[in-house]
This record gives C-alpha cells, sequence and structure tokens, in this order.
C-alpha cells in the first residue's frame, strides 16, 4: 500500500475523524472519551476494518504525543519543585519496578513459561501508563495532591526505566551480546549527559531570552513557534541521543519550567498535544483484536484483574513501608495499576525476537488494553476509595477525618493565594493590600517586563494570555481564594471570569470595569463584585469638590471676634 506523505495524511484524519465521533459518544454515555480513543483504534486496526496503512508513521506521531505530554507537565515542575520530592520517591519507583518485575517473572514461570520469556512479561507488567495518569490527574487537579505527587515521582522513574528495559529484552531475544549490550547502555547514559547539559544552557540561557525580546513579545505568532520549535525539538534530541524521547520532553520542560514563560509555553503547545494525544491512544487501540478477545475473554479479564490488583498492592505496601499516609498510599496504587504505553515496546521486542508466541502476545495486549480502559476510572476513585480504607483503618482509634490529606493540602492553599491577571497601577495596588495582609500573590501578564516587575515585587509571576486554561491551570487557579481581573479590555476580562468560573466555580471574582456600559455584562459572565472606573471617578471628583466648597465656606464665614456681623 502506497505510504506517501499524503497517504498518511489520510489515516491521520480517519482516525482523528472516527476517535473525535467516538469520543463524543462516550462522553454522552458518560465515559471517559479515552475509551473512545481506543475503541477507534481497535476499530480502525489491522485485527478489524483494517483501514490504517501507515501504522509505523501513525505509531511515531503517538509517541510524539506521550512526548509532548511529559513536556507539558515537566513545564509545571520545575528542577527546585522536583527535588522536593525527595529520595523516598526515587526509592519507590526504583523498588516498584524490580519487585513488580520478580514477581511477574514467578507468576509467569508458574504457568510453565519459559525463564527469558517470563522475565520479558515482568518487565512489560512493570510499567504504568504515564500518558493516562497524568492526563486525568491533571485534569483534576491532583498532580499536586499527596498522592499525585508520588504518583508522578514513580512515573518519572519508569519512563527513565524503559531504555534498560528495552535493552535487556533485546538481549534476551538474542539481539547481541552481555558486552555489545552494555556499551550500548555506557553510550545511552554519555548521551544523556551530554543532552542534559544542553537543554541546561538551551532552556535556562538561550530559550527565555528569545521569549523575553521585545521583537518576540509584539508578535503572537513568534511564541508559538519558539514553544512547538522547544517541544518538538527536545524530543528529537532525546530519541537521538538514545533516550526515551518522553524522559528527554520532560527534562526539557522541567528545565523550562523554572522561568516565567512557562505557562504561555504550556498553553501555546497544547493543540498539537491534544491532536497527539488523541493518536496516541487511538493507535493503542490497533494492537486489539477484538475477535481474539471476545474468544478468551475469561483469560484477558483474569489476567488484567490479577495485574491491576497486584501492582495497587504492591505500590501500596511500598509506600507504607515508607511512611506513606494509608489513604495516599492506596491511591496512589490505584492510579498505578494499568501497564503503560511503553509496554508496548516491549511486547512487541519480546515478539520480534521469538521470547513470546503469538497467543501471549495477543493476551497480554488484550490484557493491557482492558486495563487502560480501566484506568480514568480508578485514578478518579482512587482518593475516595484511600479515604474510605483510612476511615475503616482508624475505626476505633479516632473520628475519621472525612477530607484526605491531599484535599486538605489544597483547601489550606486556597486560603492564603490571590491570583492577579493584569499588573499595571490597578494590580500593583491590590498585590501591595494583600501582601500586607500575608497572602501568596500569583500575578499574569503578557508583557515579560512587567512580570519581572512583579517577580521583584515580590509575586510568583507568570508570562502568558490568561484568556487560556491552560495558563489558568498553570498560575494555581485550582489553589486560588480569589481572581482578581485588572485589564482595561471588558470583552478580554468577560472571557477570563467564564473560563474562571467553569474551573473554579466556588472562588471569589473581582474586576475591573472602565466604563459603567460594560459592567452589566461582566456581571453576567459571573464577577462576585465589579468595581467601576467611572463611578468610583464621580465619587472621588464629588469629594473633592465637597472639600474645597468646605474650604471656601470656611474662609468666608465671619471672624471669631464678631467684626463682620457687627
Amino acid at each position: 500500500m502506497d505510504v506517501s506523505g499524503w497517504s498518511i495524511l489520510a489515516d491521520v484524519l480517519v482516525l482523528l475523524a472516527v476517535a473525535a465521533a467516538a469520543g463524543a459518544l462516550c462522553e454522552r454515555l458518560r465515559q471517559s472519551a479515552l475509551v473512545g480513543y481506543l475503541a477507534a483504534g481497535m476499530l480502525l486496526g489491522p485485527h478489524a476494518l483494517d483501514w490504517i496503512g501507515g501504522r509505523a508513521e501513525v505509531r511515531l506521531l503517538a509517541e510524539l504525543g506521550v512526548a509532548l505530554l511529559l513536556f507539558s507537565i515537566g513545564l509545571e515542575f520545575s528542577w527546585r519543585r522536583l527535588r522536593t520530592m525527595g529520595r523516598k520517591i526515587l526509592f519507590a519507583g526504583l523498588l516498584q519496578i524490580a519487585v513488580t518485575l520478580l514477581i511477574g517473572t514467578g507468576a509467569a514461570m508458574l504457568l510453565a513459561i519459559p525463564i527469558k520469556a517470563a522475565v520479558s512479561i515482568g518487565a512489560i507488567i512493570a510499567l504504568s501508563s504515564t500518558a493516562v495518569v497524568l492526563r486525568v490527574l491533571a485534569s483534576r487537579a491532583e498532580l499536586d495532591s499527596v498522592h499525585g505527587r508520588s504518583v508522578l515521582g514513580i512515573l518519572l522513574i519508569q519512563d527513565a526505566s524503559v531504555v534498560p528495559l528495552v535493552l535487556l529484552a533485546e538481549l534476551l531475544a538474542g539481539g547481541g551480546s552481555a558486552r555489545e549490550v552494555l556499551v550500548q547502555g555506557a553510550e545511552t547514559v554519555g548521551g544523556a549527559i551530554l543532552l542534559v547539559g544542553v537543554f541546561y544552557v538551551a532552556f535556562y540561557v538561550i530559550v527565555p531570552r528569545l521569549l523575553g525580546a521585545r521583537a518576540v513579545s509584539r508578535n503572537r505568532e513568534l511564541p508559538i513557534l519558539i514553544a512547538t520549535v522547544t517541544a518538538l525539538g527536545s524530543t528529537w534530541a532525546a530519541h537521538e541521543v538514545g533516550v526515551s524521547p518522553a524522559l528527554g520532553a520532560f527534562v526539557a520542560g522541567m528545565l523550562l519550567g523554572g522561568s516565567t514563560f512557562a505557562a504561555q509555553v504550556r498553553a501555546d503547545s497544547a493543540s498539537l498535544r491534544t491532536i497527539m494525544m488523541t493518536l496516541f491512544f487511538s493507535a493503542v487501540g490497533m494492537y486489539a483484536a477484538p475477535r481474539w478477545i471476545l474468544e478468551h475473554w475469561v483469560a484477558v479479564l483474569t489476567l488484567a484483574a490479577a495485574i491491576m490488583s497486584g501492582k495497587a498492592l504492591i505500590v501500596w505496601l511500598i509506600l507504607r513501608r515508607l511512611r506513606t499516609t494509608n489513604h495516599a498510599a492506596l491511591a496512589a496504587g490505584l492510579c498505578l495499576a494499568q501497564i503503560g504505553e511503553f509496554s508496548f515496546v516491549l511486547a512487541t521486542t519480546a515478539r520480534r525476537g521469538s521470547l513470546i508466541g503469538e497467543d501471549v502476545f495477543l493476551l497480554v495486549v488484550s490484557a493491557t488494553l482492558v486495563t487502560l480502559v480501566c484506568s480514568p476510572y480508578l485514578v478518579a476513585i482512587a482518593p475516595r476509595v484511600g479515604a474510605a480504607v483510612e476511615r475503616f483503618m482508624r475505626r476505633g482509634r479516632r473520628p475519621a477525618d472525612v477530607g484526605q490529606d491531599d484535599q486538605r493540602e489544597r483547601r489550606d492553599g486556597a486560603l492564603t493565594r490571590l491570583l492577579i491577571v493584569g499588573f499595571g497601577p490597578a494590580g500593583r495596588a491590590v498585590a501591595a493590600a494583600m501582601r500586607r495582609r500575608g497572602l501568596a500573590v500569583h500575578v499574569i501578564d503578557l508583557n515579560p517586563a512587567v512580570v519581572h516587575a512583579a517577580s521583584e515585587f515580590g509575586c510568583v509571576a507568570h508570562v502568558g494570555d490568561a484568556a487560556l486554561p491552560e495558563v489558568l491551570d498553570h498560575a494555581g487557579l485550582a489553589h486560588a481564594r480569589a481572581v482578581v481581573v485588572a485589564l482595561p479590555d471588558p470583552r478580554l476580562a468577560v472571557r477570563i471570569i467564564r473560563l474562571v468560573r467553569a474551573a473554579a466555580p466556588d472562588t471569589a471574582v473581582v474586576v475591573r470595569a472602565r466604563h459603567s456600559m460594560s459592567t452589566a455584562a461582566l456581571r453576567q459572565a459571573g464577577a462576585d463584585a465589579v468595581v467601576n472606573e467611572e463611578d468610583q471617578v464621580g465619587r472621588r471628583l464629588a469629594a473633592a469638590l465637597l472639600a474645597l466648597l468646605k474650604r471656601d465656606a470656611a474662609a468666608d464665614a465671619p471672624g471669631d471676634d464678631g467684626r463682620e456681623s457687627a
């Protein structure tokens, strides 16, 4: 079949169109849109309608989608913030991979599978889905929760282990001697160290200066192009040195996340990321063989249930041993219970090297798809299940705290944070007053020079367009007690108010209105309080006039000695 550029474009269009329709149908049925994307790939894949000819090219784009997701997540986690996770999470990630691999290998050997194939199956099971879990956690504003931080740390360790696990699978498959694998591993590590050095210079020095340049800030298109080149370039560079593209993209995003431009870069790359992520889930669905799954559904569901319960239990026990609370440990375990997208790479490598047969490959792939379908629901209920277990285990000792630690953390943060959109004279005055009251003030403004001034003023400042939901999310809208919109443009203010109301309906919104005619529209959009400049100016003018009249009246009044009246 012709796989020219136009043919690949047709494949992508068909896949996106069917995925959009299936995702919309699932949302209408109150299911996750991810299920629809997987179903679209299953329907169009080689085991069903077989309408996608350039499957290899589509899967390459899908891998790029995962990398872009990790890039956007990295923007949320500067290096300083990542270090606060501590060694405990690093140890938990390494321990989770090792324990899951060993238990998976042992279970496979009990089923009379040869040891090399068993080890490859254990490696496949050890990984979880970065794409699914982080996407759901981010949409629920739980990335910064207690269990969210644990999940992120473990997922990053898993992503870092992808390259060694692939090398292990190739060694088991006879793809090279142990010496060749060690040499290849050393080259990969050396390339990774060099890549981090290049990224450090690029994203700490070059890119911030480019984005801060006056010529770039005046042209709205140039920051978008720089953001796209940054995201795609870091992914390509990681691939070229033999590092996981997703991990390379995360490191790039994390280094850039320490700058004030992180919010806008994340927003500018959002559309491309959404398209690539949809392709990713659809491409994963193409691995499935619907007829084979129906014929072996008992084995598929049994294996999927065993994997999800086993992985959740392993993560729970590891985090509990590391003194994580019961509910946070169990919530993290449920979030990481699935098999990940990079496991398809390991499974394909094992099949190509004749480590596993076609039936075993289809069984593992089918069980993986089942766990991915269940994942959005498990991530969503994880905090509630963790809280319920915590209440049960505390029964008889002390009253259960209905709110979990991570919810309480978010609530406490909401009591001390203010978000100001626009840092002109009005925004600066609000920030000064609120800082005197001890509130943490976060500022969003499109002008890099203004953002720099806000940082020097003592605020946490972000360069970005607050009319984009990604910018508001990045600036901490989910944690804000109140939002002040101090922009002079009423149409822009209305858009921002609506976004705030949709994402944080309980957050107080105070907005500036330059003219009386825009007051009604701002209130209708959802503002709790509108400060009308014309009214304020009118009151100040009246007060100034009254002060002058009183002064003149006092000057014209008769003296105390009564000479004028005489």
